[in-house]
């Protein structure tokens, strides 16, 4: 899923050949990104348009040969005066009056033809990576150069980029993935080469071909002129281990063009995909400069004048974060009344904290939707979370750009996130930006693969693991608290990865331990028909609750649980059935029958789990402590693919003696019926959960303010 939705597409077409555009916003001051094409397309601007698109109008082109743009194989159709004409054309159908065009590597000369003949428009160049020839490229980039029309014996490394290689075999696959290996230096780049290489492989070999032959890229004093030529501010950004283009081009061209050049320290060719947060903040600063966009005043206040504020970030994927979080706000408040908390939240988390009336911060509106992201990469019943997490990149950098406005805006003492993936990831990455405490929470610790991914899968697990382990490492003063909700028994006895520590060691050196966080106290045994009669459960009922949490991947759970229901009501039919669908599938969406009945919503949904008779429930933590804590009997389905609900929640649930693991893959109707009546209403014996989570987690937050 996408970070942001363009607001309106298009095409224009010169000499019969369509190129597509999206804008995003509607005012005619932009900011123009131009890829590379057709060896990319606008997706590789991914990390900047949600950030950017904020403040100005952003349009983006696919570019002749890439994306939804038309495909020619004719090398004049990628003649460099064709391609300007379609950015002209680009600029005049989007209605931009004044822009700054950001462009990348071979698309720079593009840019800067572009402002020479539009400085009526063009307002400013920024460069990232240029590839413009002002000064000599690397040896072996131009041995190979000098060799692409030759017919190579086994070719490999930059001997690759051959003619002749690309059009024979796979010539040209192992091209593009030695090239985006040696144009991704920097460790922990997995995605970025995966995302990059996809790119490259749509176009035909015979397409890359033709627009290599064609693009004519200016050389010696003809380049060096069109640098000189450029009519408007340029900034020039470029990584120091820039394996394509030599820092020396960037040096000449800055000199050239009278621009402003960055050099992005440990950085290769991509910084705008692999460092998105720092070239999102230049090109912002940049395009405020010379498109005068206003810049919001920032709050100030006087220190002792003021009252503590904290800034808490509760994970929306599922309910149950935001369920222990309020929890652990009510306690921190009880410590520090006057700490002020506001909520950076999206939906569904807002459901909970409306409910508890809770201060949720304005900008939240512009989070990008986490939860609508996990629902469009569920299946039925299987959620590949980890990869799922990885797709969310973009998601991830927009959300964080937001919470870094947020947090100088607002003059925060304290940050707590509850697996705010983005802002520990991204303040390690750039501690800089760090500002007040940060109080880091999360109930597992260490991504594990999944036995079908094979070694290449375990090999992804063990790259994020050990990058995490490397941020802590190098910056330890990022996480002030790191705090795990459970007892250090609850962390899985695995490695990280091979060559690194096991979990349970490392976090038990890393992380303070709160025990389970319920929010709830759970009702004594002669309380409970008091419970029942307050919700409405009659003493001769067996009522089963249906609950699939806060997103939409649980709708295959709750068909297969109504599917059953008759079959077991043929046994039991004193039994009631209680589905929950929660705040992200529609009830109305399900049959209904007597004795069975479809809910949204339910607020305090933890009253119905412990006076339930039985639950069906998926592997979620959350759901499945609070039954166990409650002692009620359950089934519960993990997810599939789902690694946390596979093996850690499992083996939490193991611990404690808690609930029935169920295969949803090989639970028919008929075995969920035969599983129902053989659990419902029989007494549960687990391990105790102490009801005081929240009481010491508040505690520990509340030493730092």
């Amino acid at each position: 899923m996408r970070a942001i939705e363009p607001d309106r597409t298009g095409v224009v077409a010169h000499d019969g050949v369509a190129v597509a555009f999206e804008v995003y916003g509607s005012g005619d001051v932009a900011a123009f990104l131009v890829p590379p094409s057709p060896i990319t397309n606008a997706r590789s601007w991914k990390g900047q348009i949600a950030t950017l698109a904020r403040h100005v109008t952003v349009v983006v082109t696919d570019g002749r040969g890439a994306g939804g743009s038309a495909r020619p194989t004719d090398p004049a159709q990628y003649a460099p005066p064709v391609v300007v004409a379609d950015l002209e054309a680009i600029l005049d159908a989007a209605g931009i009056r004044r822009a700054v065009v950001a462009a990348h590597c071979h698309a720079i000369p593009w840019a800067l033809r572009l402002a020479t003949a539009r400085p009526d428009v063009v307002a400013g160049v920024a460069a990232i990576s240029p590839g413009v020839a002002v000064a000599p490229g690397y040896d072996y980039a131009s041995r190979a150069e000098a060799c692409w029309h030759d017919v190579l014996d086994a070719p490999h490394g930059w001997a690759l980029r051959n003619r002749h290689t690309w059009l024979h075999g796979d010539g040209y696959r192992r091209w593009i993935e030695f090239f985006f290996d040696q144009l991704l230096p920097e460790p922990h780049s997995t995605k970025q080469y995966e995302d990059t290489v996809g790119w490259a492989l749509e176009p035909s070999p015979e397409l890359m071909v033709a627009e290599r032959e064609g693009r004519g890229a200016p050389t010696g004093r003809d380049a060096e002129d069109l640098c000189r030529g450029v009519p408007c501010p340029t900034l020039v950004i470029h990584g120091s281990d820039d394996h394509c283009q030599p820092l020396a081009r960037a040096e000449r061209m800055a000199e050239l063009t009278g621009g402003e050049l960055v050099v992005l320290e440990g950085a290769g060719h991509l910084p705008h995909a692999r460092d998105p947060v720092k070239v999102n903040q230049l090109l912002l600063d940049f395009i405020r400069r010379v498109l005068g966009v206003p810049v919001r005043p920032r709050r100030w206040a006087r220190g002792r004048n003021r009252p503590k504020r904290a800034l808490y970030l509760s994970s929306p994927i599922g309910l149950g974060h935001a369920r222990r979080d309020a929890a652990i706000a009510a306690e921190l408040r009880r410590l520090r009344p006057d700490l002020q908390i506001d909520w950076l939240a999206q939906h569904p988390v807002t459901t909970v904290l409306e409910a508890e009336g809770a201060r949720i911060h304005p900008a939240s509106r512009w989070l990008a939707s986490e939860a609508s992201h996990i629902d469009e990469e569920a299946g039925e019943h299987d959620l590949h979370c980890f990869q799922a997490l990885r797709r969310m990149d973009e998601i991830l950098v927009a959300n964080f750009t937001l919470f870094q406005e947020v947090v100088e805006d607002g003059c925060y003492d304290l940050v707590i996130g509850d697996e705010a993936w983005d802002v520990d990831h991204f303040w390690h990455e750039h501690p800089e930006l760090k500002r007040g405490q940060h109080v880091w929470l999360t109930d597992f610790v260490g991504f594990l693969p999944m036995p079908d991914g094979g070694p290449g899968g375990a090999a992804l697990t063990a790259d994020y693991n050990a990058e995490m382990i490397e941020h802590i490492d190098r910056s330890p003063w990022i996480r002030d608290r790191s705090i795990f909700v459970g007892d250090p028994d609850d962390v899985v006895d695995e490695r990280f990865g091979d060559d690194l520590p096991t979990i349970r060691e490392w976090t038990s050196a890393h992380f303070s331990f709160t025990g389970y966080v319920t929010g709830f106290t759970p009702p004594a045994p002669e309380d409970l028909p008091a419970w029942r009669d307050e919700l409405g459960f009659g003493e001769d009922e067996l009522v089963c609750v249906v609950a699939v949490g806060g997103s939409g991947v649980g709708r295959s759970l709750i068909e297969r649980a109504i599917a059953a229901f008759p079959l077991v009501q043929r046994q039991r039919p004193e039994l009631r059935m209680i589905v929950v669908t929660g705040p992200r599938l529609d009830p109305d969406s399900f049959p209904t029958r007597p004795g069975l009945e479809v809910r949204g919503y339910v607020e305090r949904l933890h009253r119905h789990l412990c006076a339930c008779d039985l639950a069906i429930v998926q592997g979620g933590l959350s759901t499945t402590m609070e039954l166990t804590a409650a002692k009620r009997p359950f089934l519960y389905f993990p997810l599939g693919h789902h690694f946390e609900q596979q093996f850690h929640v499992r083996h939490r649930l193991d611990r404690h003696g808690a609930g029935r693991c169920m295969d949803f893959t090989t639970t028919d109707p008929d075995r969920l019926a035969a599983a129902v009546v053989e659990e419902i209403g029989r007494p549960a014996s687990y391990l105790d959960v102490a009801s005081d989570g929240a009481a010491r987690a508040a505690r520990l937050i509340a030493e730092l303010v």
